[in-house]
């Protein structure tokens, strides 16, 4: 039995994370409380440093903060089936690759737009031209539009 017993400083270095996010973590029922040591001070185990490991990693990958709590609790229950795990991996999938989507078009609207400049003047310049018009009629995707990049 494993009965290591780490520091918050511990857990941050280990883990990449600040140690105020750890407390907010635990402030908002991601994280479980830690024991305390007569001292009062946190006393985290291993089982903590694995949790806090998994949500710095869904996080790294882009995963919604809901997404990762979803992905905690399913992976406290090591027997159900990952179907549901599955259903939030492809949602999250989804989501990135419409990202992608739009900010290849964002790329490509930009490319064009410098390539357009023709370093003279102001009055001239297609960069100007293109973010004042409200129309987005100077834009290859008059659809990017508040899409939140």
């Amino acid at each position: 039995m494993n009965t290591a017993s780490y520091a918050i400083g511990d857990l941050a270095r280990q883990t990449g994370t600040k140690v105020e996010t750890i407390r907010w973590y635990e402030r908002d029922g991601t994280m479980p409380p830690p024991a305390r040591t007569e001292g009062g001070q946190r006393a985290y185990t291993q089982a903590h440093l694995d949790r806090l490991a998994f949500i710095r990693h869904g996080r790294e990958l882009g995963f919604p903060l809901d997404d990762v709590r979803a992905l905690l609790r399913l992976s406290d229950d090591p027997d159900k089936p990952c179907a549901e795990a599955d259903k939030i991996a492809r949602g999250h999938l989804e989501a990135v690759r419409s990202r992608i989507a739009r900010l290849q078009a964002l790329k490509a609207e930009l490319e064009r737009m410098v390539e357009a400049c023709g370093h003279g003047k102001v009055a001239e310049c297609r960069v100007i031209q293109v973010l004042a018009k409200l129309s987005h009629e100077h834009c290859l995707n008059q659809g990017h539009g508040g899409t939140g990049l």
